[in-house]
């Protein structure tokens, strides 16, 4: 789900972007750089050039796939069924955020727009191999996303140019009038046995962990720690999402600066 700023950049990063790399110019000169901007290039280098970030990746499809298995020897009254994320899920988005940044600029919807419209966005390592996995084993998929109506039919271009399964109308379920998901999750559980969430964001998982504080959302996650791995399938995406929003108390009228300095002021530091 795509819906705000990126945290800051690393303060040594920012320091030496544009400058000659000589002890006096480091301490002399002060660069002009986007804090937000030079945030969002660095979790895309992150999320395109890091073998980490795959591995990830792949670590939670396989451990999707073990409890996929586990899950289907119990036989239910009702039909097996998965619910997935789409953004930074199954597909990955980071162009959009390489783009706006290059230009200085920070995410806005109207652009996202016009990013989704291309239908370009390519996979999320190991997500296409588990869904077709999943379907194999008739297991029914559920795209539950919250890009808006208007995406429907690019989404559906996107998600079919690589063949995920059930790409069609009936299993794509777009934001309504809320972005919560719960009213979309119940909609799903009560014809199909739910066997899990996946998504790079805990609301995909539960309604426990939308509009939260910082700490209610640790408290839940060690509440559900059994899940994680399970019925709970995590993507990493360091980018945005609603651990960001907690962070800043879901103030939404703040400007990235704001952002930046309630974000320095609560991390853990050390005296120099």
């Amino acid at each position: 789900m795509r819906k705000v700023a990126i945290p800051f950049v690393i303060l040594a990063v920012i320091t030496t972007i544009g400058c000659r790399t000589t002890r006096e110019n480091i301490t002399t000169t002060t660069p002009q750089v986007d804090v937000v901007a030079a945030g969002k290039v660095l979790t895309a280098v992150f999320q395109q050039k890091a073998a980490e970030y795959r591995a990830l990746c792949y670590q939670a499809y396989n451990f999707a796939t073990v409890s996929l298995d586990q899950f289907l020897q119990e036989r239910g009254s009702k039909p097996p069924a998965i619910m997935t994320d789409v953004d930074e899920t199954v597909l990955d988005n980071s162009p959009y955020q390489v783009h706006r940044s290059l230009m200085g600029l920070d995410f806005e919807q109207e652009s996202w727009f016009e990013w989704t419209s291309r239908a370009e966005a390519d996979t999320v390592p190991g997500a296409l191999g588990f869904l077709k996995y999943a379907a194999s084993r008739g297991v029914e998929i559920f795209y539950v996303t919250n890009r808006e109506e208007r995406e429907r039919e690019a989404t559906l271009v996107n998600l079919k140019k690589f063949g995920f399964p059930y790409a069609d109308n009936e299993h794509l379920k777009l934001k309504g009038a809320t972005s919560s998901k719960v009213a979309r999750r119940d909609s799903i559980e009560m014809h199909f046995n739910l066997l899990m969430c996946v998504g790079d964001n805990l609301n995909d998982m539960s309604g426990e962990y939308e509009k939260k504080t910082t700490a209610q959302r640790f408290a839940q996650t060690n509440k559900d720690l059994s899940a994680f791995g399970r019925r709970y399938i995590v993507l990493p995406n360091p980018s945005y999402g609603e651990w960001e929003n907690a962070v800043y108390q879901y103030n939404f009228s703040l400007t990235p600066a704001q952002k930046d300095s309630i974000f320095r002021a609560v991390l853990q530091n050390y005296p120099y």
